[in-house]
């Protein structure tokens, strides 16, 4: 009785898993729009940038030699303590599309990036909007182009993909693996109508979107989150357009230490329990599914027959590849194909390390 009871819960967990890769596969199995004509909107990219200077070197020339006839570029300084002002001003010397913000610390947003963001936006002359990090590089000189060219009347948000440079290191595939599946669930659900989140190192929105809901004043005090908690709050079905083609992605250096991602998780964590209700539920049950099916195939394996589990199993990860596959190709990371069964119980073990250290510390700044 015992194991008939034990065998049909594990095969519930099973069947909930395949609900969420059916849903994976409406981006998997899906192509980037391309519009018949070209966008030619005014663009304002807006990069923030604190203790930059190194990477700010390196990327503001191929910001400045992007393919598209329009666009400003709107360099924060936020507050920093190497020579990023200096190498800001360099740069806006010799290209007039070059505009400084230079944020100093006051007491009410002391080390807060929502500010700095702030003051950039409403230093742009444009209504179209395009965001990244400092240690960001787009993958094309097509980058600002593919983005502009989603926006629309209707369309007023772009989520975009910003993938992280690939090493040879175990923690390497972790946060490539990561950051893609990410990418992969937040693209899905924006494609069936519940678009969630986005990342600050590839997005677009328009200043009229920001000021309608008055920026990031409902949650400025919370340090982190100025991109996934501002699309979480404003995103609908209707606003919300995609831009997923390998020239539109950009690329960013990833962390090279275990503490450094360690903490880097803490805060997207603790982050993401200010999502909606609904998002927060639906998330919850994704990753319980997950902890459950690996729990439930050690469990299973002392109680019942080894064909049903060998069976449940193997229909499983059949359909987590199936769904999956095209889907990280499409993100350019063919070579974790191989690895996903194990960089998936390693990720799940890792967060679920997290939400327990969460419960006692709480990261607060940025940077």
């Amino acid at each position: 009785m015992f194991s008939t009871v034990l065998l049909i819960a594990f095969a519930v967990i099973v069947a909930v898993n395949c609900v969420f890769y059916i849903i994976f596969s409406k981006f998997s199995f899906s192509q980037p729009f391309s519009p018949a004509r070209k966008n030619s909107i005014p663009i304002s990219l807006i990069v923030c940038s604190k203790n930059e200077s190194e990477n700010l070197k390196k990327h503001i020339p191929l910001w400045l030699k992007q393919n598209y006839p329009n666009f400003e570029i709107i360099l924060v300084n936020d507050a920093s303590r190497d020579d990023t002002l200096d190498v800001i001003e360099s740069f806006s010397e010799i290209d007039p599309r070059i505009k400084i913000v230079n944020v100093v610390n006051n007491e009410a947003f002391w080390a807060n990036k929502k500010y700095a963001l702030t003051l950039g936006i409403k230093k742009a002359k444009n209504n179209h909007l395009l965001f990244t990090d400092a240690d960001c590089k787009p993958n094309s000189d097509q980058w600002i182009q593919e983005m502009a060219d989603q926006f629309s009347e209707k369309k007023s948000l772009i989520l975009g993909y910003g993938a992280y440079q690939k090493q040879s290191s175990f923690l390497n595939k972790i946060i490539r693996f990561e950051t893609c599946i990410t990418a992969i669930q937040y693209f899905s659900y924006a494609k069936i109508g519940i678009p969630y989140m986005g990342v600050g190192r590839n997005l677009g929105y328009t200043s009229s979107l920001f000021y309608e809901n008055n920026g990031f004043m409902s949650h400025m005090y919370i340090r982190s989150g100025d991109d996934d908690l501002f699309v979480n709050e404003v995103a609908t079905k209707e606003n919300t357009a995609l831009c997923f083609s390998a020239e539109s992605f950009t690329e960013s250096i990833p962390k090279n230490s275990w503490k450094g991602f360690w903490n880097q998780k803490k805060r997207h964590i603790t982050t993401a329990k200010h999502y909606k209700t609904s998002h927060k539920l639906l998330l919850g049950l994704h990753y319980a599914a997950n902890i459950l099916f690996w729990i439930g195939v050690l469990t299973c394996f002392f109680f019942i027959r080894w064909e049903w589990l060998a069976g449940l199993i193997a229909f499983r990860i059949c359909m987590q590849y199936l769904s999956l596959t095209k889907g990280i190709k499409k993100l350019g990371e063919t070579g974790l194909l191989a690895l996903i069964p194990l960089l998936e119980v390693f990720l799940i073990s890792f967060q679920l390390s997290i939400f327990i250290s969460n419960i006692f510390s709480k990261p607060k700044h940025w940077k």
